[in-house]
């Protein structure tokens, strides 16, 4: 399985987490940096694609602005943020140009990915950097984006950016081997596949205790539903090995590799479904969920059993049945006072192009 998903790739996502990037003082780790870049310079000379989803500004600022845990004040955040960044990319640009690569910054928010203009604008920039001959660093805006900053996490926007553009494939190097069953006990043991994500999985994961870091396998997890259902493999494994991105590229058993849904979405249907924080939901009846998962429906307004949040025509909903599991999401056609009103007939709430089975 992992010779046939992983040994064809030509466009790869990597995400290097702050743990790997720094040392015990929170300062980036020159040897270690050293020694990743040369391995994204290898897979660039073996004439493969590559973007590279950075964290470690954060944690680079605080070393320099003396913080010993990352700070809880928002200001305080991005103050480490904007002095961080500059220092990432200059050891950055150093370190490519040692071979003969030049690199391109690309500082995202979650708004310039959910505007569809801004989504197509973001992803013709990186596919042309690429056609380029540019390694494209890209990172949360953190200096401005309170919403990273405060919940979110790079796990989650190297998965975005793999359904971006698409990519082949999605490496996320971190601390750890990969997805570890008993964790901290006398037997622990790297799962090297993953085919379905489901409750048992998610038990695996928990957060971080870095005084750098957010989010965790937990989050790592979260990317991985992403991708996989946009159709492309993800590998956790390890950044602190050597040759580990040869070792996975190569078919080798190395990390957790995630196996992606055999059907890939379509550029719209990725970004109807990951790239927007939904305005509301609607819960549908067993009859209305069966004919959209099943039967490739429309959603029509008998199927709603009821209706939570507010939204307007053109925003992006959750869909969920009547126990709250949501598998679905699409661009509602009415707003949620019209839906909640009951008036509406021979209508589609949800038309089937603008909704995606999750």
């Amino acid at each position: 399985m992992r010779s046939e998903l992983l040994t064809n790739i030509s466009r790869i996502v990597l995400k290097l987490g702050t743990g790997v990037l720094t040392d015990r003082r929170k300062q980036p780790d020159p040897a270690q940096l050293a020694q990743l870049v040369a391995q994204i310079a290898e897979q660039r000379r073996a004439g493969r694609e590559l973007v590279l989803v950075t964290s470690g500004a954060v944690g680079a600022g605080m070393g320099v602005l003396g913080y010993d845990k990352r700070p809880g004040d928002l200001a305080e955040l991005q103050a480490c943020a904007a002095v961080g960044q500059t220092r990432l990319m200059a050891i950055y640009e150093q370190l490519f140009a040692q071979h003969d690569l030049r690199v391109g910054q690309v500082l995202l928010t979650h708004a310039d990915l959910e505007h569809h203009e801004r989504h197509l604008n973001a992803r013709n920039t990186l596919v042309t950097l690429l056609a380029r001959g540019v390694v494209p660093i890209i990172n949360e805006n953190d200096a401005i984006s309170f919403t990273e900053i405060k919940f979110g996490d790079n796990d989650t926007l190297s998965a975005l950016v793999a359904s971006l553009l698409p990519a082949d494939l999605l490496v996320i190097l971190t601390t750890v081997d990969g997805v570890i069953e008993n964790f901290g006990k006398a037997d622990p043991r790297t799962l090297p596949v993953i085919e379905h994500i489901d409750a048992t999985v998610e038990k695996l994961a928990g957060g971080t205790d870095s005084v750098t870091a957010v989010g965790g396998m937990s989050s790592k997890i979260q990317a991985a539903k992403i991708v996989v259902r946009s159709g492309i493999p993800l590998v956790i494994a390890s950044g602190r090995k050597k040759k580990v991105l040869n070792r996975i590229l190569t078919g080798e058993e190395e990390g957790t590799l995630f196996v992606p849904q055999p059907t890939k979405l379509k550029g719209r249907k990725r970004w109807i479904a990951f790239f927007h924080h939904p305005k509301g939901a609607l819960f549908v009846d067993a009859g209305a969920k069966r004919a959209l998962r099943e039967n490739g429906k429309s959603l029509l307004p008998p199927g709603v059993a009821r209706c939570e949040g507010e939204f307007a025509a053109g925003d992006v909903v959750r869909i969920c049945d009547l126990d709250g599991m949501e598998f679905a999401r699409g661009i509602a056609r009415f707003n949620a006072a019209e839906v909640r009103g009951r008036k509406l007939s021979r209508v589609e709430l949800v038309h089937r192009d603008d909704l995606v089975i999750l």
